[in-house]
């Protein structure tokens, strides 16, 4: 992926159009990420009004994204759903049709919908515009539980900073773990959230520091080769394994085993980025147990081989582990 475009109309949401600009517009070779050739497009260029009353001045018109590696579509108010300008329609059904990848951040998903490109196929949006998608395309499988949904070239994202999730899961698959959690990092922001975690988190912030669960998930990180039981790690938080798994699920949006498996995953794929280990080796530091375990897990989260991973995004390049 070399090419980037977002596109945007009136009535467009900043927030999310800066999601986009955070994820795939600076510049951040110095710290060895790739830059990508980021442009804002819109179906006449000039003068763009925001959602909140100011105004973008955007140079280019829609013509880059129709030969984009990705195009990513900002969302509208809600009374703007039925005004989609049908030039950006096109743009994004050209852009489905040549295999290129298609991102939609919050509602901008309904812009993918109204093209026809999710007919058929699995996707989110912000929870509180669920049903209505649901409602307004029975033909989409609309999933509101979600931070985001990929389902083949396209992803579709939950509202506001699940927006920078996709943003990172898409990294993840074109510049690999590492350097996404580069650019993870200098946004200030974890690398590590999956699709599958939940929407809606019932205490997405402690009231205090010791009360949060934060040195249970350092300890785990650190210690991933291990057999981590739900009764283990509660042991550790000096809770009943019940109130322990109720107390996760609410602070971090999933299980403590589908927090774990992603973990794990992650530790993988740096590990294949960064050694020439041999993947049994890889599989026992990473709590696998096994190479068949480890594929089937790349398998289902990744839709790769950890083999075809490293071919991809090694950074040894034939020479030994440190």
């Amino acid at each position: 992926m070399k090419t980037v475009a977002c596109i945007v109309q009136d009535g467009f949401a900043p927030f999310e159009f800066g999601v986009a600009c955070e994820a795939f517009g600076l510049d951040r070779s110095d710290d060895g990420v790739p830059n990508f050739d980021f442009r804002v497009v819109a179906p006449r260029p000039g003068a763009i009004a925001s959602k909140l009353g100011f105004s973008l001045n955007v140079e280019h018109d829609l013509a880059f994204a129709y030969e984009a590696d990705l195009v990513v579509v900002c969302p509208l108010p809600r009374e703007r759903w039925g005004d989609i300008d049908p030039l950006i329609l096109d743009a994004v059904r050209s852009a489905h049709e040549r295999g290129a990848w298609v991102l939609s951040v919050c509602s901008g998903s309904f812009i993918l919908a109204a093209s026809g490109i999710l007919d058929g196929k699995r996707a989110t949006t912000h929870w509180m515009y669920a049903d209505a998608m649901a409602e307004m395309y029975p033909q989409i499988d609309v999933d509101p539980d979600v931070l985001f949904v990929q389902d083949d070239r396209i992803i579709t994202s939950a509202g506001t900073a699940a927006g920078l999730d996709a943003c990172l899961h898409l990294l993840r698959q074109e510049i690999g773990a590492e350097l996404t959690n580069r650019v993870a990092r200098r946004m200030v922001v974890p690398p590590q959230r999956d699709g599958g975690q939940a929407q809606f988190i019932d205490r997405p912030l402690p009231l205090v520091q010791s009360d949060s669960l934060a040195l249970v998930t350092d300890w785990a990180i650190e210690n991933l080769r291990e057999d981590l039981s739900v009764e283990q790690l509660a042991h550790r938080a000096h809770m009943s394994p019940r109130t322990f798994a109720r107390r996760f699920k609410a602070e971090h949006g999933a299980t403590p085993a589908a927090w774990l498996a992603r973990q794990r995953i992650i530790h993988a794929q740096r590990m294949l980025e960064r050694t020439d280990l041999g993947l049994d080796r890889i599989a026992a530091e990473c709590g696998f147990g096994s190479a068949a375990v480890l594929r089937q897990n790349f398998a289902r989260v990744l839709g790769t081989t950890p083999t075809a991973y490293r071919a991809t995004f090694s950074c040894t390049r034939g020479e030994s582990a440190a």
